[in-house]
């Protein structure tokens, strides 16, 4: 299995958690109605998933990266230089 499959994996590990992470948390405090510890609890566990899947997300985009390359003409490119990059890579 390449970088790439691992870059896209693991960013998507990382949105899932996030998204998990509010989800457990709202639906917590839209169930108790009030905040109890029940709700902080659950606000607790939402803040280390966040915090997980934001570096997922982040590991996931730099094995990415590096998987296409640091080098891209479309970096220091100006003009119509990068109207025939940006058409290049679109071709291929």
């Amino acid at each position: 299995m390449s970088l790439l499959f691992w870059g896209l994996t693991i960013s998507l590990a990382g949105k899932i958690m996030l998204a998990s992470g509010v989800l457990i948390a709202h639906t917590e405090l839209a169930h108790e109605m009030k905040v109890d510890n029940l709700v902080l609890k659950s606000f607790k566990l939402e803040r280390v998933l966040t915090v997980m899947g934001i570096v997922l997300m982040f590991a996931g985009y730099l094995m990415e990266v590096f998987f296409y390359g640091f080098d891209t003409s479309l970096l220091t490119c100006t003009g119509e230089e990068c109207e025939i990059a940006a058409s290049a890579i679109l071709s291929q």
